[in-house]
């Protein structure tokens, strides 16, 4: 229906932004006011001749601003990351489920076509998803740590280490903050993944999270829970500090125009392509380790000397790789879309992209620099290229 501007109505109340004679007393003691603020009052922008068009009251729904660092900053990140981790490793429940499988029992599961076929044959379709509850809740626990608690501590982290070497040494600042969030994250986490293991590599151990857990612990204890804690940390490590870079490099190298002039479509896209290419890089330093906690996780009292025995140390690097690498490649580009998606919804910017220039230090700050120690300056500077040199050779050989 077409209205005309007379006609419209609001449902902000008319005294707000009305210039009627019912407003005079109240323009009077905000005029009247104005001269002992510093900030121009609202009636201000009304003009002379009574019109109310140039005072606009922002709409009830317009988003407000989040101030970066607040607590409502990272309580945005925290349910971004609930969203981005709990709902994409809900989705692929059928990949782990095969994956997971073809590394515990690769006689059976000899390929990823043959492994959705036996378990079709022997489970029906419902089996597909077997184990998708304690999926949810574990990597939506783990996403709410992991991604919170990362943005947290690469702040606090930056600012022990001030605005120069903060920038100078960007990349040691992100794998510190990845690896605390991480420990914080895998701890929420293991329990969960120890029973979605359980339940999905020995059909009739349990129906889901619900008879899995009790029994899980009735077996082996709680510490049994979190017997493949240690296999889980440096996934995210990798997973983070690759993307920074990987997006950063994005920005520099193949993208002509800067970050902040990029529209929003396009930031998300870098967000995915650099989240994509991190999960692979991910996925294959992270596979032992994945294996190991298959492995540990499906048999009682089973330790890490049994796993190697049993599979092999190429068979710890290579059981279930390439389909790890699409499952995670696929995960972590989409867990950063959706997080960065988020973050836009709520009006904050996207992560990643080219580091500003870093601020001057104070003289004393640079005196300090100066006489501190020139070997653990050479080492990290060193560690900090290396690590970037490897990323960019592996972006080439992509």
């Amino acid at each position: 229906m077409d209205f005309s501007d007379g006609s419209r109505q609001s449902l902000i109340p008319s005294f707000l932004y009305s210039s009627s004679s019912k407003t005079l007393d109240l323009q009077k003691v905000l005029n009247r006011n104005s001269s002992f603020s510093k900030y121009p009052s609202p009636s201000a922008s009304i003009s002379s001749n009574g019109s109310s068009k140039a005072f606009v009251v922002p709409a009830p729904s317009e988003p407000g601003k989040i101030e970066m660092y607040s607590p409502a900053f990272y309580a945005a990140c925290t349910v971004g990351g609930i969203l981005s981790c709990g709902l994409t490793h809900m989705a692929v429940t059928p990949l782990d489920l095969v994956k997971c499988n073809m590394q515990i029992d690769p006689a059976k599961y000899k390929s990823i076509s043959s492994g959705f076929g036996v378990l079709l044959k022997e489970q029906g379709a419902r089996g597909f998803f077997r184990g998708w509850v304690p999926t949810l809740l574990g990597y939506s626990a783990q996403g709410a740590c992991k991604f919170g608690f990362y943005e947290f501590f690469k702040k606090y982290y930056s600012d022990i280490a001030g605005p120069e070497f903060a920038t100078k040494y960007k990349t040691l600042i992100y794998l510190a903050g990845s690896a605390s969030a991480e420990v914080i994250a895998d701890v929420a986490l293991c329990p969960m993944e120890a029973v979605k293991v359980r339940v999905q590599t020995q059909p009739g151990f349990a129906r889901g999270l619900s008879d899995g857990l009790p029994k899980f612990v009735r077996s082996e204890g709680v510490l049994g829970l979190y017997k493949g804690i240690v296999p889980l940390w440096g996934h995210t490590m990798m997973k983070f500090a690759s993307f920074e870079t990987i997006v950063e490099m994005l920005y520099k190298y193949g993208i002509p125009t800067p970050k902040e002039q990029c529209s929003k479509t396009v930031q998300l896209g870098v967000s995915f392509a650099g989240g994509y290419v991190a999960g692979v890089f991910c996925a294959i330093v992270s596979h032992p380790a994945d294996n190991l906690v298959s492995f540990l996780n499906n048999a009682k009292g089973a330790t890490v000397g049994d796993a190697v025995k049993k599979m092999g140390v190429l068979g710890l690097f290579t059981r279930g790789l390439p389909l790890r690498i699409v499952m995670i490649g696929t995960l972590t580009g989409a867990q950063w879309g959706i997080y960065d998606a988020f973050k836009v919804f709520v009006g904050l910017p996207t992560t990643g992209g080219v580091a500003p220039a870093a601020a001057p230090a104070p003289e004393v700050a640079k005196l300090r620099l100066e006489n501190s120690d020139a070997v653990d300056s050479s080492m990290w500077e060193f560690l900090s290229e290396l690590f970037n040199g490897a990323l960019e050779v592996l972006v080439m050989m992509l």
